[in-house]
């Protein structure tokens, strides 16, 4: 286990700790800030979908797995690289905690509008 994967806050205090050092790319950023409401709508949808058809379960399916597949390219160009996941579990509470709290939380602390303008000033990395 990594120094950088002890929880003992708690999954919600540990992601944030680490959030900043993971989200300082602008196209990650940008990516984040494009499939964050992508992937709430897609989770909606498949809570929806009992009521509404299994239409909107695939609909909101493929709008979470869009978002998983554009937030680790995004992920691959940051200098940080994201702690390795537990197993499946904690892939799944990880990746939705960041979706529902985390991002949001970067944004409206202002964190994101911080990163960016870092981002601009920093030089460019691979």
């Amino acid at each position: 286990m990594e120094a950088n994967d002890n929880r003992s806050g708690g999954l919600l205090v540990w992601q944030w700790s680490l959030y900043r050092d993971g989200h300082r790319d602008r196209r990650n950023l940008a990516i984040h800030a494009a499939t964050v409401p992508l992937f709430l709508a897609g989770t909606c949808a498949l809570v929806l979908s009992p009521f509404a058809g299994v239409g909107l379960a695939v609909a909101g399916a493929v709008l979470m797995l869009a978002t998983v597949a554009a937030q680790g390219r995004g992920h691959a160009v940051e200098a940080a690289r994201p702690v390795a996941f537990r197993g499946p579990g904690d892939f799944a509470a990880r990746f939705l905690v960041e979706q529902w709290v985390t991002f949001p939380r970067l944004v409206l602390s202002g964190g994101f509008a911080q990163a960016w303008r870092r981002a601009r000033s920093e030089p460019h990395r691979a």
